[in-house]
């Protein structure tokens, strides 16, 4: 008797504007050896493609791992990615216009190939290995260079006409607000992203050098968005002013998601969702003093991300585990 092996294995890459990260996944969502490579600032997109197809190749090699046991590749791409026909559209991070990276790909390695935005990647990850695996309506957001959001509903991802839904940094919390990298103002992005929380953390340590959040970025050798949480608890007042604000901004958006959508949870991941409790009781606890929207019942979960950035990758890796 012949037993056929089913394929188990499927390969995840997750695409930065900095350096690009892959593994091995297996249909119960472990990771394996991985993988990596430097995105070089003026390359063209087709030359950072070719290399990545060259990583791959090398990568499989030195493993040893059978192509005809890998399901596909899954790449996770941050900017608008057109699904239906596996191009790039643009991605402001990268460079990428009009880029058919799905095309490319496949010719190089000879592997099926599946695109998905970065953020839709993460939220997938979650969903099905990870923080999300028990809900199935929830949203994700990524708080970190920008917002990346993701959705589920009835337990499948949402993308959108042509993949491009599901931009849920950009919906406006202010008109004529601060200037967005997406060219608008006023996003949502633009008030609760790390990079805002750098931002207002910059401009309050010009008005007040006498806090401790000078003392704070020096510290930690940087003006990050932790200096604003670590000032705080410190006693310093306007640490305390910018967290105040900064949980105020990110509750609103929350619970304007709540309104739209009832999921049954949000999933927080990135730089700023690394203050964990400290963070998330805040939260909270505005949500429930604001109360429309969040109080009674059914009430959203408010978590934190278990794959950390790994969920990229592997959620990338899950589209060919349907």
């Amino acid at each position: 008797m012949v037993i056929i092996m089913e394929k188990k294995l499927a390969i995840g890459v997750d695409i930065g504007g900095t350096s690009i990260k892959g593994a091995a996944i297996t249909s119960e969502g472990k990771v394996l050896d991985v993988f990596s490579m430097p995105v070089i600032k003026g390359d063209s997109q087709e030359k950072v493609v070719n290399d990545l197809i060259k990583v791959i190749n090398d990568y499989l090699k030195e493993h040893q791992y059978d192509k005809d046991n890998i399901l596909g590749i899954g790449l996770g791409i941050p900017g608008s990615i057109d699904t239906s026909i596996g191009v790039v559209t643009y991605s402001n991070n990268l460079c990428w216009n009009e880029l058919p990276i799905q095309e490319m790909v496949e010719k190089g390695t000879g592997l099926p190939v599946r695109i998905i935005n970065d953020a839709n990647a993460a939220t997938y990850g979650e969903a099905k290995f990870g923080a999300g695996k028990k809900y199935k309506n929830l949203i994700m957001l990524t708080l970190g260079t920008g917002i990346g959001g993701g959705i589920i509903i009835n337990g499948e991802l949402y993308e959108g006409n042509l993949g491009k839904g599901a931009e849920l940094g950009h919906v406006i919390m202010k008109l004529d607000g601060e200037q967005c990298s997406c060219g608008r103002k006023g996003c949502f992005e633009a008030y609760a992203s790390a990079t805002a929380l750098i931002r207002d953390t910059k401009k309050m340590m010009e008005l007040h050098p006498e806090s401790k959040l000078g003392e704070v970025a020096r510290k930690l050798g940087k003006i990050d968005a932790r200096v604003a949480f670590e000032a705080e608890r410190l006693g310093d007042e306007c640490g305390h002013i910018l967290v105040e604000n900064y949980v105020k901004y990110l509750s609103e958006g929350l619970m304007n998601y709540f309104n739209i959508f009832r999921p049954e949870a949000v999933v927080l991941s990135g730089g700023v969702a690394n203050e964990g409790e400290y963070l998330l009781s805040r939260v909270r606890e505005y949500c429930e003093r604001e109360h429309y929207g969040y109080g009674g019942t059914p009430k959203v979960d408010i978590i934190t991300s278990e794959l950390g950035y790994d969920s990229g990758k592997i959620g990338a890796a899950a589209l060919f585990f349907k």
